[in-house]
């Protein structure tokens, strides 16, 4: 048995979440505890602005990674004082970082991913050997870079001789499918929470639909949808992977150009819902049409509105959250991030390759080892 702390900061926006596990063999045995923290609102507006093109980017990168960092020792410090944990006990923290941009095989076939943080200042901070940059070993030997959770999905939920269908949703909504064979299958349906969050925000100031409220109070337009759901994004073979840099306000503006003239700033949440909810039906109909469960984590999994749109027109299919597999939604990214960092010790490899495309299995991550006893 081995501690391990995974830390995730997603699509979203909203903060950073860590947890504590033991693993052992790559599989969590035990989460032992969970913290969150809230980005502090500087840090996520320039992260936001770092997103887009901008004057004097690499120094601005370099003090948000900085940044990061540090809001990951906190989030991290919170934990060990909530569990009672020593730190001297731990094994390694595998950190993701914060996306700011991903556009693998694009320019020069390699292409790029960008997930901001300083793991050699998190590991000074810490104390502890930091495991981080997981993504960009898979796109060196050709792969995507994303997503990499399925393969945890396959460890912690799989069961033998069964389907498996695992749903994020996160800011991009991300789907595993696991074949009774134990083939996987995993990719980006496309947007998850980000349009939705940047909508109400515009309009309520609020960083998210609660429940989907706002967006159950509203009604689909259809003519928005179709455009929306024009996007050759949706049409494009696995494996695939997206971000921000297609799916942004300007994306979104340019959408609803074409939308009904009394559509209502309600109607487009309810649309944007719709959209999230019908590319992971999409999939699911085209790659998996036997599943019978959908286990969903992340912040959708809060959001009582989509979970019953995942449902629409299939009233056999089982639509819960991953607590009731026994992890919490808002701990499924970050434990997985655990697993990746046990991997990495261990020198297995984190990637699949027919998920991101990469020309093989490879160890993913760099460490940068904290300080020398």
């Amino acid at each position: 048995m081995a501690l391990f702390i995974g830390c995730m900061s997603g699509t979203s926006l909203d903060g950073v979440d860590a947890v504590l596990a033991e693993m052992d063999c790559l599989r969590p045995c035990r989460v032992i505890g969970h913290a969150w923290q809230a980005y502090p609102d500087a840090l996520r507006r320039e992260l936001l602005a770092l997103n887009r093109r901008g004057e004097d980017e690499l120094h601005r990168a370099s003090l948000a990674a900085n940044a990061v960092a540090r809001a990951y020792a906190l989030v991290i410090e919170q934990l060990l004082e909530s569990t009672g944990t020593d730190r001297g006990t731990l094994r390694a923290i595998g950190a993701h970082g914060q996306t700011v941009r991903h556009r693998p095989q694009a320019f020069d076939a390699s292409g790029y991913t960008v997930q901001l943080l300083n793991g050699a200042l998190l590991a000074e901070l810490t104390g502890v050997d930091v495991v981080c940059d997981f993504r960009t070993r898979d796109l060196a030997a050709g792969g995507q870079g994303a997503p990499l959770v399925p393969a945890f999905h396959r460890s912690a939920f799989g069961e033998a001789g069964a389907h498996l269908a695992v749903l994020n949703v996160g800011g991009i909504a991300n789907l595993t499918l696991v074949s009774p064979s134990g083939d996987v299958l995993g990719f980006d349906t496309g947007p998850g929470n980000l349009l939705m969050d940047l909508w109400i925000e515009r309009h309520l100031g609020a960083r998210f639909d609660a429940d989907g409220a706002w967006a159950r109070s509203g009604r689909v337009r259809p003519m928005l949808l179709r455009t929306m759901q024009a996007e050759p994004f949706f049409a494009q073979p696995a494996p695939k992977s997206t971000g921000r840099d297609l799916f942004d306000a300007a994306w979104l503006e340019a959408a609803l150009a074409h939308a009904e003239p009394d559509t209502r700033p309600e109607d487009v949440q309810a649309t944007l819902a719709e959209l999230t909810a019908w590319a992971v039906r999409e999939a699911l109909e085209r790659h998996a049409p036997d599943t019978a469960r959908l286990l969903v984590c992340g912040g959708g999994a809060r959001n009582g509105h989509l979970m019953a749109r995942l449902q629409e027109g299939r009233p056999a299919l089982e639509v819960s959250p991953t607590d009731t597999w026994g992890v919490p939604a808002d701990q499924v990214e970050a434990l997985a991030f655990a697993w990746l960092a046990a991997a990495f010790i261990d020198r297995r490899a984190g990637n699949l390759p027919a998920v991101t495309g990469a020309r093989g299995p490879r160890v993913l991550g760099a460490l940068h080892a904290g300080p020398a006893p």
